[in-house]
């Protein structure tokens, strides 16, 4: 089905969610893809990489999550406030340095990405875009990224729909986009794939591009 999916769209726009710190696939569908639509107006699923990130740790993956407010029956993802109640970033900090500071490039991108969570943005999807962001610039990918203006439930012919296509429920190492590439990661002997951009990123340095590239199932858009 993947192979499908890609080869059908080598070109064309992407339409997808705000990730946090999004996995490898995510990467391999923008890259995939001439031009990305964000979504702006879907109502918040939970339990979602909306709010989300999976790491390699120690002796086990570990899963990151942003706690988020209570808000109201089908809230939209713009509206969903982050819960600086709990100590979250606190953990979310820890878990990285002991999970990549000691990896090659950890001190090089570390400092950026910690700079945003210090300056505590009130809502989810400005977190999840800033990082984002910052990640696409390291990485030397060059997009034109647009927000919806409304909500439609299908994307028209030129914009292939990506919305909710990666999700952990298929399986954390389920991937559509791309296929597995091996890289060195700092834990473990057996290589885990479709982590959060941050292990690519902490290990591999300005590689991080190439070994996407490389894991593509379908050509680069223009």
């Amino acid at each position: 089905m993947a192979d499908v999916i890609t080869q059908n769209h080598p070109a064309q726009d992407v339409l997808i969610e705000l990730h946090y710190l999004p996995c490898l696939d995510y990467f391999a569908c923008l890259l995939s893809h001439r031009a990305v639509w964000l979504e702006a107006h879907e109502s918040y699923p939970k339990q979602t990489y909306r709010n989300r990130c999976r790491v390699l740790t120690t002796n086990k993956v570990d899963t990151l999550t942003v706690p988020v407010q209570a808000g109201r029956s089908r809230q939209l993802m713009r509206d969903v406030k982050i819960d600086y109640g709990q100590a979250w970033i606190r953990r979310h900090w820890g878990c990285f340095r002991a999970a990549y500071g000691k990896s090659p490039f950890f001190e090089y991108y570390a400092p950026e990405l910690e700079a945003v969570f210090q300056q505590k943005p009130i809502f989810l999807a400005d977190l999840n875009e800033r990082l984002l962001t910052i990640c696409l610039r390291l990485l030397g990918i060059t997009k034109n990224v647009q927000y919806t203006l409304s909500y439609e439930k299908e994307a028209t012919s030129t914009i292939f729909d990506a919305r909710s296509l990666i999700s952990d429920k298929n399986g954390p190492e389920s991937t559509i986009f791309m296929k597995k590439v091996p890289y060195y990661q700092t834990f473990g002997n057996d290589f885990l794939t479709n982590l959060s951009i941050v292990d690519l990123l902490f290990n591999q340095g300005p590689e991080a591009r190439h070994i996407l590239t490389e894991s593509l199932r379908a050509p680069i858009g223009v």
